[in-house]
């Protein structure tokens, strides 16, 4: 089986993980490190950030 491509950038994940609060832990474990509740709140803080940009995009169309 091939490997997945990543849906978010690097980037996107460190930011998120900084918010989130567990950057230390990617810092010094890797992604491998953190817990799935942590994991799982970086995916739905990504969702909600991915939403307030449609928004804003919709309202800019109006």
């Amino acid at each position: 089986m091939g490997r997945r491509r990543g849906i978010m950038s690097e980037a996107l994940k460190y930011e998120l993980a900084k918010e989130l609060g567990f950057y230390d832990t990617v810092q010094q474990e890797g992604w491998g490190g953190i817990r799935a509740q942590d994991a799982g709140n970086m995916v739905k803080r990504a969702i909600e950030i991915a939403q307030q940009s449609l928004v804003q995009q919709n309202h800019k169309q109006e």
